[in-house]
């Protein structure tokens, strides 16, 4: 066979960021989600994940994604979108690849949404941007566990607008199959009280669907700033699911990163 392009995109960070033995993760899984509290909730038409090691944002992670158990048979695709931290680019950036793997197993790309994209300047085709992008491929095993079947929508996202953002996301806004992920950490590297007060003014601006964060308070700013665009114009409301920082779950409070998770979801309150 010629040099031709990977059909499947390998897990970059198992072992890494979380567990590479599909047992051991599928047990880890298991027990964060299980340690979320569950109130009931409106369907979400998206959410907001944090993507660091499953030890520092795994709880927070979960607590959004425990939301969608209730769903699992009813998403089909799932739109994702994370910021590049390895490999810049300009614009959002598709894989050539047709399916990511995780321990877990295969999830297929969306090759109909791709489809539906590719006439926008904005998106791009790099497999070079994803093959060591962790941002996306740690929110996979989550979305394996509470969902059924889906497929796959992976949007690696570079220099760009939020205007560009929210205008890929409105070609593939679809009905109640569609989910959109936005995967983004919030401070970095502040001190435990410092990163509580600024992450604390972030949630506030997300909440209001205000879509002017910078990548000091969130280093997907992009895609949320995107999301938040979208969110205002089809009169979605935004709930904060839980805030902490990784001096809350893995200890050392002198230099912590922020982890918000959100829901975004076409009715306010609690479902009856």
């Amino acid at each position: 066979m010629t040099q031709s392009t990977p059909r499947i995109r390998p897990a970059a960070v198992a072992n890494m960021f979380y567990p590479g033995s599909s047992t051991v993760l599928a047990s880890d899984l298991r027990r964060l989600l299980a340690h979320t509290a569950h109130p009931p909730a409106p369907r979400p038409k998206a959410i907001i994940a944090p993507h660091a090691g499953y030890v520092y944002s795994g709880p927070i992670a979960a607590s959004v994604y425990a939301l969608l158990e209730d769903w699992r048979d009813r998403v089909q695709r799932v739109l994702l979108l994370g910021p590049t931290h390895r490999v810049a680019v300009n614009g959002l950036a598709v894989p050539a690849a047709t399916s990511f793997a995780t321990p877990l197993g295969e999830i297929p790309v969306d090759q109909e949404a791709l489809a539906a994209i590719a006439h926008l300047p904005q998106v791009v085709v790099s497999d070079a941007a994803h093959a060591p992008e962790h941002s996306l491929e740690v929110q996979l095993p989550f979305l394996q566990t509470v969902l059924t079947t889906f497929t796959l929508v992976p949007l690696a996202v570079g220099r760009t607008s939020a205007a560009a953002v929210a205008e890929v996301l409105e070609c593939l806004w679809g009905g109640d199959e569609t989910l959109i992920v936005i995967s983004s950490d919030l401070s970095h590297y502040l001190p435990y009280a410092a990163a509580r007060e600024i992450d604390g003014d972030t949630a506030r601006h997300i909440l209001a669907l205000d879509p002017h964060l910078d990548h000091q308070q969130a280093c997907g700013a992009t895609p949320v700033n995107g999301l938040l665009l979208a969110a205002r114009r089809h009169g979605l409301h935004a709930k904060m699911i839980d805030l902490r920082n990784s001096g809350d779950t893995a200890g050392d409070r002198s230099r912590v990163v922020g982890y918000g998770a959100f829901t975004f979801s076409a009715e306010s309150g609690h479902a009856h």
